[in-house]
């Protein structure tokens, strides 16, 4: 039987093809506008499908790790090699937009008049076109199975067709007015937008890659459960919670009355995992139980926790020892 995971990497690696063969079409009708108009608005535009090539089958390569199972090695896992994809395609998309700036600046002391600018100005439109309808679904993909690699190569296609719509609309002032020099402008302007949002996504791969606590819809579910199950026996503290490509990682402390037998605590561990698991996609929980009358249970609590609110504040109603003072957590 097909394991969810193995499924869903299936499902990510079929959109990663979808990118590539988008990307190898996308340079063919590029290339062949560049051809016909000689514009560098254009070249810049088919320079930069280059990019989403290549980018592609980087994330194509980078799924097929995170799709490999935990081992002795890797324990966790690889799903962190889709940051990798992330932070190379941002890169690239910093590189894309540094050639283009440099042969907009070339061009803008050397104006070159453009030809066939109708024809042109439709292939490239075509492309535009091909490049907005597949980087919607490679986002809603990307956002649907949490994949920071299809998320990064949608908005990279997304980022495509801004340039190409700011290249087109140089292409068509330079037909309308005859100014030359407002094709390496708009070109210059197109680079430079570019390089913003390969920042963001650089940042992005950079934070994942640093342990990123989980977004804070997903926090906040995982608070409200706690909390939901908080009463005058039961306390958690010490959440941490990070982010790992498409999985998601969580550890707690469950706080109990010592008197409780192991079985007790372990049915209500297993308990909260199966519900915390139920309300954050892909969620790997470790849940540590601990006598909420021992002082020593409030020596680990970590310098990067999650603050719980109700769920992380003992206040016992009689007391409980000479340690009372100690019970409070987060």
């Amino acid at each position: 039987m097909t394991s969810p995971n193995a499924f869903t990497h299936a499902r990510l690696l079929r959109f990663t093809w979808l990118s590539v063969g988008t990307a190898l079409a996308t340079i063919a009708l590029k290339t062949g506008a560049y051809l016909l108009t000689e514009s560098v608005g254009l070249l810049s535009d088919a320079a930069e499908s280059v990019v989403n090539l290549v980018a592609a089958l980087v994330a194509l390569l980078a799924l097929k790790q995170a799709a490999k199972p935990a081992d002795s090695r890797y324990p966790y896992g690889r799903s962190k090699a889709e940051y990798f994809s992330s932070a190379v395609e941002g890169a690239m998309v910093l590189a894309a937009a540094a050639f283009i700036i440099v042969a907009a600046v070339q061009r803008l002391f050397a104006p070159h008049p453009l030809e066939r600018v109708g024809i042109g100005m439709a292939v490239s439109m075509t492309a535009a076109i091909v490049n907005a309808i597949v980087g919607v679904v490679l986002l809603r993909a990307g956002r649907r199975y949490v994949s920071p690699t299809l998320r990064a190569d949608g908005m990279h296609l997304l980022t495509d067709v801004v340039t190409s719509a700011g290249v087109l609309l140089g292409v068509a002032l330079v037909a309308a007015t005859g100014w030359d020099a407002l094709d390496p402008i708009v070109a210059l302007l197109v680079g430079l937008n570019i390089i913003i949002t390969g920042a963001r996504m650089v940042r992005s791969s950079l934070s994942g890659l640093m342990d990123v606590t989980l977004p804070e819809e997903q926090n906040r579910a995982i608070i409200g459960i706690l909390q939901a199950h908080t009463n005058s026996e039961i306390r958690f503290h010490g959440l941490q919670t990070r982010a790992a490509g498409h999985d998601a990682f969580a550890n707690v402390d469950l706080l109990v009355p010592g008197i409780w037998s192991v079985r007790r605590g372990h049915e209500l561990a297993e308990d909260l995992a199966d519900e915390l698991q139920a309300a954050v996609p892909n969620l790997h929980v470790l849940i540590h139980v601990e006598p909420i009358e021992d002082p020593r249970s409030y020596d680990d609590i970590p310098d990067g926790y999650v603050p719980l609110g109700d769920a992380g504040t003992y206040q016992p109603r009689d007391p409980v020892g000479p340690h009372e003072g100690h019970m409070q957590a987060d």
